[in-house]
């Protein structure tokens, strides 16, 4: 499918996880990684795009620098990872889009600011507001104090909270960055058979099928909750691509219209 009309999106959301943003081998943010999504975010921004980051990674953050070395399971533990590692993610966040000049700013969710009409409503002003001043916001669910995500993955590593994020500001694309290219008929990574979906327009039972959980041991999230995603995003008219986040140059390239991700049609 030819995709040269991704370089009129205008209001971009872009969900980094919890697998990008950490190093693989020892869960401890990967600094020349986000620097460099600092950096390609800046000069989307500068293309006289909006861009809203959702993301993942407070509690791998916080882990590392509490010393835990494996995944955290009781609950008190990782609310407390994730207040830790929330002010270490965004102050290297700050640092990171300084070096550019570029200003941010953090909001915190709970699943009650989406749904409560007031606090939607004062979300969404506060959104409005900071893109008219160029501002990329940063949003996260608010993890210290809310249980919805870490204990009933509802959000599933914010890639459902991505979605809402996007139909809430009126975004015309979402990016689900992810280790993987893709979606697959199978799990290209314990079957080399697996066949890359390069379009989806229709997320039914088949799709769904294709999904495999998350095998990160830092992530909440799989295939199935960006599915999921796919679907918010479709209803809201939104259209949507995952793509490996190894590479974060991803992001511009799908925006110049390149066949990057797998597409999933508003």
């Amino acid at each position: 499918m030819n995709r040269d009309f991704l370089k009129d999106k205008k209001r971009i959301v872009v969900k980094i996880g919890t697998s990008n943003v950490t190093h693989e081998e020892s869960g401890d943010i990967n600094l020349l990684k986000l620097e460099k999504f600092a950096m390609v975010l800046t000069d989307i921004r500068s293309r006289n795009k909006d861009v809203l980051v959702v993301s993942s990674g407070a509690i791998g953050a916080g882990r590392t620098a509490l010393r835990i070395k494996e995944r955290p399971r009781e609950l008190p533990v990782k609310q407390a990872c994730a207040a830790v590692g929330q002010a270490r993610l965004m102050m290297i966040y700050e640092k990171m889009f300084s070096e550019y000049n570029q200003t941010i700013a953090q909001l915190m969710v709970t699943k009650h600011t989406l749904t409560n009409k007031i606090s939607r409503t004062n979300a969404q002003n506060t959104l409005r507001e900071l893109f008219d001043m160029g501002v990329i916001p940063i949003i996260n669910e608010n993890d210290p104090v809310s249980t919805d995500q870490i204990q009933n993955e509802v959000f599933g590593d914010n890639d459902t909270l991505s979605a809402i994020a996007a139909e809430l500001v009126g975004a015309d694309l979402l990016i689900l960055l992810s280790d993987i290219d893709g979606l697959y008929t199978d799990n290209p990574k314990t079957n080399p058979d697996a066949k890359f979906i390069d379009c989806v327009t229709d997320v039914d039972r088949r799709m769904m099928r294709f999904a495999k959980d998350a095998s990160s041991d830092c992530g909440t999230g799989g295939m199935i909750t960006k599915l999921e995603a796919a679907k918010i995003a479709k209803n809201a008219g939104i259209d949507m691509v995952i793509c490996n986040g190894s590479d974060v140059v991803n992001i511009s390239r799908i925006l110049d219209g390149k066949n990057i991700g797998t597409l999933f049609k508003a």
